[in-house]
Parts: structure tokens; C-alpha cells; sequence
């Protein structure tokens, strides 16, 4: 299969609209070719007027590792190209960044989850470069989740950095097809565009959104195969705990939690009571950790390890957002009084509990510590708004099953 950047470069007439243009790209680490050459190389190299390219959360270079970590504008050493930072002094591109092209070329490796920042990245890009009648082309890249939706609908008044609209947590669609769904829901008059992949399959396995035949290149530092990219919509809830992701390890955001206070065995016990259907399509298993940096550092920490992967993996079944709810429930049935949530400033959100800001809602949260809540209230709210989501994109796939 091909990527939209290989079949950009491999065709001169998709390239013919920008000629005598101004390009600018968009791009992080695996902003690669099918050869693993970078994007902004092969673009120059094909001979692609490039005047500006621009990095989103983590950096052109991914070398950011945490939120809220910024990166600094600076200039190209090899083509003396300005570098602007989308996760820095800015996040929406500014006038004079828009200024600097007629082109906005966005190449970058997303995971299928709406708190992952470049969704939102590409929401401000289109809205800037609209501002000013300039263009924005996709070049698309597979959705590693694949076609499954899963999570609450973000509420109106609740968008952040992390949340970019009404959209669940696990929205099933390329980034291409998002910036379509972001034209149409905003009604925003753009030359918008997607160089459209060749091939992809999202509902064939083993890998289903992963092509089998293009390696893994981590997007972001955390985010290091495709195991994490699968459970990435539920285990991102725990950045909003204290119960540790695995930052820290060498496998972060594949665990359900990591805590040197909690008894591993006997919350997979309680999930299993409250509701086992929810952990179906991957496999846990008990295992201990030493955080060499961030929450619970330097402490024995135990925890349950996901593998949706290999023969435990479901693509069907796997439900990462209900999964990381159980974990949460079951912990706070084991102890009442248990600090779940971690207060802190949270993507630039300062006035929210961050777990609330990563549902896009209290909602989660509220079942998690009403001790009367079963699995079945959040299953109702979680499926209708599913619904409604896919019935809301279904004109917009670009890839159908």
C-alpha cells in the first residue's frame, strides 16, 4: 500500500497544483517514506518549493517528552527554512505563520484518539489558514485503531488542546477524513484536500489499521509500537490519575495502572465480577514496574500489563475506553477513599480536573465514584453517543470497509 506522501512524490500530476506555490509542511518523526526518508526531504528533493515547516506537540524532531513541554521556533540548519513550533509560545498558527506559504502540507502519524494533540493541531491549522485563503492538503496516513469507535461524546463547553469537538474518544477515522469531518461540522470555506492512501484495508487483519509491510516510527516518545496505539484510548485516562501509565519504562501507556498501594490481583478480580465482557479481545497480566522518572519514581509499582496483540488480540472485541473504566471502577470499589484523580494544570487547562478534560466531561468521573453505578449506565450513555458518531461520518470515509 501507499501512504499519501509516497503517492505524492510518485505522481507528477498530484504535485502539478503546486507549482509556483509556496509550500509549508507539517511533520514530526514519522513523517517518513515508505524509503524512511523524512517528508521534508523527499519534498525538497522532488523538487517541492518549501519556505516553511512547522512541528506540532513534542517537536518537529519528537525529542519532547511530557505534556506541556514546549518546543522553540528556530530555523533549519540544512535548508535554512524557518521551523515554527505549534507547541510553544503558540498552538492555533499565528498571521505571520500563516504568511509564510500558499500550501499547508500536514503529514502527521496520529492514533486514532481525540485527545491525541494532533487531531486538535489540524483543527487550528485549517481554521488559520482559512482566515487567509490558503490551502491545506492531507497527505493521509492509516488510523493504527482502525475503524472502531468508542467513548462519551465531548460536551459543548468542554474543548481544550485535547478535545477538539463533539467526536468520542476513539473517533475511527484517518486524519484526512477528520479534517473533512472539521469543514463540514465548522462550515469553514477552505481548499481543503487529501492525497488519499493507496490500499489501506483497516478492517483486514493481523494488523487491521496497521499495514503489516510499513515498520512502526514512534510519533510521539511515548508512543513506541503498535500494542500502545491500540490501548492508547483508554490508558491515556490515566494521565489524568495518580496511578501511573508507565512513563518512566520502557512500554508506557500499555499498562491499565502502576501503583506501589495497589493489589494488581485483586482489581482484575473485581473487573471480572463487575463486568468480564469488557475485558475481551486482549489479554492482561500481572506485572511490576520501577518508574525511573515521572509519577511514583523510584518505587515498586504493580500493575496489570495489556496485550492486544498476537493471538490474544480481538480487533471486534477490544474495547480500550471501557477497559481503563473498569480498572478505575474496580479500584475505587476496593477502596473508597482511594486518590484517583490527580489535580494539576492539564494541557493548558487550569480550572478542570484533568480526567474531566481527557472525557471531554464530568460524566466518567461521576460513574467511576458512584458507588451505585454499574457497568450498564455508562454502557448506555457510551453506545448511543457511539452511534450517533458513526452515523455522523458515514458520507466522509475515504476508505471503506
Amino acid at each position: 500500500m501507499k501512504f499519501g506522501i509516497d503517492r505524492l512524490l510518485a505522481d507528477p500530476a498530484l504535485r502539478k497544483p503546486l507549482e509556483g506555490r509556496r509550500v509549508a509542511l507539517v511533520a514530526h518523526p514519522a513523517s517518513l517514506t515508505e524509503g524512511l526518508v523524512h517528508s521534508l526531504d523527499a519534498l525538497i528533493a522532488a523538487g517541492v518549493n518549501v519556505t516553511s515547516a512547522f512541528g506540532p506537540q513534542h517537536g518537529l524532531k519528537g525529542d519532547k517528552q511530557d505534556n506541556m513541554v514546549e518546543t522553540a521556533d528556530e530555523r533549519d540548519p540544512q535548508y535554512g527554512i524557518p521551523v515554527f513550533s505549534l507547541y510553544g509560545e503558540v498552538r492555533r498558527p499565528s498571521a505571520a505563520m500563516i504568511d509564510t506559504a500558499d500550501v499547508f502540507l500536514f503529514d502527521l502519524q496520529d492514533l486514532g484518539c481525540r485527545i491525541y494533540t494532533f487531531v486538535t493541531t489540524l483543527l487550528y491549522l485549517i481554521e488559520a489558514a482559512a482566515a487567509q485563503g490558503k490551502a491545506v492538503w492531507v497527505l493521509d496516513r492509516p488510523n493504527p485503531a482502525g475503524r472502531p469507535v468508542e467513548g462519551m461524546t465531548l460536551l459543548a463547553g468542554q474543548e481544550s488542546f485535547v478535545g477538539a469537538g463533539p467526536m468520542p474518544m476513539r473517533h475511527g477515522l484517518t486524519l484526512g477524513e477528520m479534517g473533512h469531518w472539521f469543514v463540514r461540522h465548522h462550515g469553514i470555506a477552505i481548499d481543503y484536500r487529501v492525497i488519499a492512501m493507496e490500499g489501506w484495508q483497516p478492517e483486514t487483519g493481523p494488523g487491521f489499521g496497521w499495514p503489516q509491510d510499513r515498520i512502526w516510527i514512534n510519533p510521539s516518545p511515548n508512543a513506541a509500537n503498535l500494542n500502545m496505539a491500540r490501548a492508547y484510548a483508554g490508558t491515556v485516562m490515566l494521565e489524568g490519575t495518580t496511578l501511573s501509565e508507565g512513563r518512566g519504562t520502557t512500554r508506557p501507556l500499555e499498562v491499565l495502572f502502576g501503583a506501589p498501594d495497589v493489589d494488581a490481583r485483586a482489581v482484575r478480580a473485581e473487573m471480572e465480577r463487575l463486568a468480564p465482557q469488557w475485558l475481551a479481545g486482549c489479554a492482561l497480566r500481572e506485572c511490576w514496574f520501577e518508574p525511573t522518572f515521572h509519577k511514583h519514581q523510584g518505587k515498586l509499582c504493580a500493575g496489570l500489563m495489556i496485550h492486544a496483540e498476537g493471538p490474544f488480540y480481538d480487533h471486534e472485541a477490544f474495547r480500550p475506553w471501557r477497559l481503563q473504566a473498569l480498572a478505575f471502577k474496580a479500584i475505587r470499589n476496593l477502596a473508597a477513599d482511594y486518590p484517583i484523580w490527580r489535580d494539576f494544570p492539564y494541557e493548558y487547562e487550569f480550572d478542570r480536573l484533568a480526567i474531566d478534560v481527557i472525557n471531554g466531561g464530568p460524566a466518567l468521573r461521576e460513574w467511576v465514584d458512584d458507588r451505585a453505578a454499574l457497568p450498564g449506565d455508562l454502557e448506555a450513555i457510551a453506545a448511543a453517543d457511539e452511534a450517533a458518531w458513526r452515523a455522523d461520518v458515514a458520507d466522509i470515509l475515504l476508505y471503506p470497509g
